[in-house]
């Protein structure tokens, strides 16, 4: 403490319009700080701010998911009024857009009101066109004025400091959740329409990176098996009327959840897990389903191999639904094989790091870019 009743340290968060991963792991580094003594401020659009838990001191700023001038600037001065007023010694932004943003409210301060700037990369850029140029931009921009850039996955971590940038791995860890009953599996089950039928289940944003198309045209493939398995896709996105019409139109047995916040009830009634994405740097989903004994198939990108190791998943190549089709009937074919998947997973979950070590690990960071000393979080893993 800097006096008596005065926090240890003023810590703002900023991001735009986030997913439920994003948020989660904003929630808890800022529970982690409030633990440790910090004033903790979210910067963030109307909307991702409404998911936040009561309690946490909030400020909407539009942070967009796409280049709009006059919402931009909009948000630079307001995030420039926001700093000057709540004098955070650091902001620590989630994504590139809100990084940029944030280093660019930043630059306009006096010297002596900036506060340490902290990027956390979650994604790798669009595959192509205009939005790949301008995310590249945006890297370049957190990497040439951030104190510091925290990567999801080693890949991003090359990606980074190849363009000048500070940058560390930050391994984002799944949110622990309650264990389903088993009323809430059975709910789950007859939300899927199973029927006995085997599960072939994804839990994912429904964007054109997560390549649930993939998983669409893999299931046009299982349609002869009997009994034909079920495929389950829960969340919602931008795609989702074109998954829709794409699953309509080639037969595919697909079932569409929407979003859903009963993930560990899903993940029980599964018979197999996929994550067929295009990019993934730490997909909270495979962290769960290892946690909880279910076989993963997923693609062998990002740091998704550095997540599973060589056994707790099926790994295939990207947009290739063959091979996703044939890895997915291995593990509905074989009892043997998808319990040494269930079982190799629990104990890979095992050795990730917790929620507690993220919180710590970025104490220290803030510590280190400030010249403090670390506080250290109040374990509440057992209370």
């Amino acid at each position: 403490m800097t006096a008596a009743g005065e926090p240890r340290w003023r810590v703002a968060f900023a991001l735009g319009n986030a997913s439920g991963g994003t948020v989660s792991h904003v929630v808890t580094l800022a529970d982690g700080c409030r633990a440790a003594g910090a004033d903790v401020t979210v910067f963030g659009p109307a909307e991702t701010l409404m998911r936040l838990p009561a309690g946490i001191d909030s400020l909407p700023v539009e942070i967009g998911d796409r280049p709009r001038p006059s919402r931009d600037t909009a948000a630079v001065a307001k995030l420039r009024a926001a700093i000057a007023n709540r004098q955070p010694n650091v902001l620590h932004a989630h994504g590139v857009r809100a990084g940029a943003l944030a280093a660019i409210a930043i630059a306009m301060l006096r010297r002596r009101d900036r506060p340490a700037l902290v990027v956390t990369v979650h994604n790798a850029p669009p595959a192509g066109g205009v939005s790949r140029i301008v995310y590249g931009l945006l890297e370049r921009i957190c990497a040439r004025h951030a104190d510091m850039a925290l990567c999801a996955s080693a890949d991003l971590v090359t990606r980074m400091r190849a363009r000048g940038g500070h940058a560390e791995q930050f391994d984002v860890p799944a949110p622990l959740r309650a264990t389903p009953t088993p009323g809430d599996v059975a709910a789950a089950r007859t939300d899927m329409g199973a029927s006995g039928r085997p599960v072939v289940l994804a839990v994912a944003r429904l964007a054109p990176q997560k390549g649930l198309d993939v998983l669409v045209n893999a299931a046009t493939r299982w349609r002869d098996r009997q009994p034909q398995p079920r495929t389950v896709i829960a969340g919602a996105g931008p795609t989702a009327a074109e998954l829709r019409a794409q699953a309509s139109q080639s037969g595919a047995d697909v079932v569409f959840l929407g979003a859903r916040d009963d993930v560990p009830a899903l993940l029980a009634a599964a018979d197999v897990v996929v994550v067929p994405s295009r990019w993934e740097a730490r997909a909270l989903v495979i962290q769960e389903a290892m946690r909880a004994g279910r076989p993963v198939v997923a693609t062998r990108v990002g740091g998704t191999p550095e997540l599973t190791g060589t056994d707790a998943a099926i790994l295939v190549r990207p947009e290739d639904p063959a091979a996703l089709a044939e890895a997915v009937a291995a593990v509905l074919d074989d009892v043997s094989l998808a319990e040494r998947l269930g079982a190799a997973g629990r104990l890979r979950s095992a050795t990730l790091p917790s929620q507690q070590d993220a919180v710590r690990a970025a104490l220290a960071i803030y510590a280190r870019l400030t010249g403090g000393q670390p506080a250290q979080p109040r374990d509440t893993s057992t209370t």
